[in-house]
């Protein structure tokens, strides 16, 4: 199963254990981080979105500009954008990116975040108009006629985008969300389901599901893990570098300071917290079980935080955290969002020590089932 590495390109410098200094679309930030991921071998880098946060196509159209080879991710929430416009603007990156572009689809779990861009729906309608909006991209992308649409929150009249993707397959979709009606959804649109950095046994299941969901539509999708990742050339080193992202995290929120926008409702969950969205409920259900789960999963970000996106990590040497990777490959995960507590130096280490282990990893196996298969 051939892999892809995917990383991370913020629109400003910040993290758990950074405050953010600098402007919200701080350009020197973006262009290094982005050249340093296509510089040490990432294939393809996130471009986050939330409701405060600047606009993730655009952002992504410069990362675009000052790169050649990386792949882009567009964190993309449907139901602002006309899926029509919304298409057409994709489209359109994808050809100046010259078909280097894929979209992740993030319906939203927090009803306050999203009211802050006047979304007043519950989740469960959120996800029914995520899937019609999905429908629409992809009549958008591939039809060669003009079409219409009813649907429960899109109607489209002789819709028609002139503009196509630059990929002959359209524009893959990446799609999260851990819900029943996420699952539903991801069954019948995902390209690549999205899956936060859970424990083997959660990957496992939460794979099985998908699956599942998809079979009657005769769909196969391919599955992301979003993980952290903390090295260094000893395992005690490692879990000591571990120990001080936590204390320096710890003192950031006890200041009163997370890195982000003070007016970003998303960025204010408290520690014990119960999130609102079920991702984040399985991360902590995870560390209920201990910090240290599996081989090197480290779960102590994620219970400061109350699971608040992407928070857990693979803590060890390049050697280790490779295997642990590579253990989530073996249940048929094939991208992995891979990125750091210091987003430039964490991804140029990354970029050195890591990546080229986990190809060597994969390869290994894939030859290995090869010969065994013969």
């Amino acid at each position: 199963m051939s892999i892809e590495l995917i990383g991370y390109v913020g629109a400003f410098n910040s993290s758990e254990v950074a405050r953010r200094t600098g402007p919200a679309v701080d350009i020197d930030h973006i262009e290094a981080v982005a050249k340093a991921h296509e510089y040490v071998g990432f294939d393809r880098a996130l471009v986050a979105f939330n409701s405060n946060s600047a606009d993730s196509i655009l952002v992504g159209q410069h990362v675009a500009s000052v790169t050649e080879r990386l792949k882009l991710m567009i964190a993309h929430r449907p139901g602002f954008t006309a899926p029509t416009l919304a298409a057409r603007q994709l489209a359109t990156l994808d050809q100046f990116s010259r078909g280097r572009v894929a979209v992740h689809i993030i319906t939203g779990g927090n009803d306050a975040e999203l009211a802050q861009d006047g979304d007043h729906l519950t989740k469960d309608e959120r996800y029914a108009r995520t899937a019609e909006y999905i429908d629409i991209l992809r009549r958008e992308w591939s039809s060669e006629t003009p079409f219409d649409h009813d649907g429960a929150y899109y109607r489209v009249r002789q819709g028609f985008g002139d503009v196509k993707p630059r990929q002959p397959g359209g524009i893959p979709v990446f799609f999260g969300g851990a819900s029943d009606a996420a699952i539903a959804v991801a069954g019948q649109h995902a390209d690549t389901y999205a899956l936060y950095g859970e424990s083997l046994d959660q990957v496992a299941e939460l794979i099985a599901r998908v699956r599942a969901a998809a079979a009657p539509f005769g769909r196969s999708p391919a599955f992301s893990v979003s993980i952290r990742a903390v090295l260094a050339d000893t395992e005690a080193k490692a879990w000591a570098k571990a120990d001080d992202i936590l204390a320096r995290a710890t003192a950031l929120r006890t200041a009163g300071g997370d890195g982000k926008s003070p007016h970003n409702i998303r960025q204010k969950r408290k520690t014990g917290e119960i999130p609102p969205n079920e991702g984040s409920r399985r991360l902590l259900a995870a560390a209920a079980k201990g910090t240290r789960l599996d081989t090197c999963l480290w779960t102590g970000i994620a219970q400061l935080t109350a699971a608040q996106g992407n928070t857990t990590a693979l803590v060890g040497t390049p050697d280790q955290v490779a295997d642990a990777l590579a253990a989530y490959h073996e249940l048929g995960v094939t991208r992995f969002l891979i990125r750091g507590f210091d987003p430039l130096v964490d991804a140029i280490q990354y970029g050195r020590e890591l990546l080229p282990r986990i190809r060597a990893l994969a390869a290994a196996r894939d030859t290995a089932r090869g010969i065994a298969a013969e």
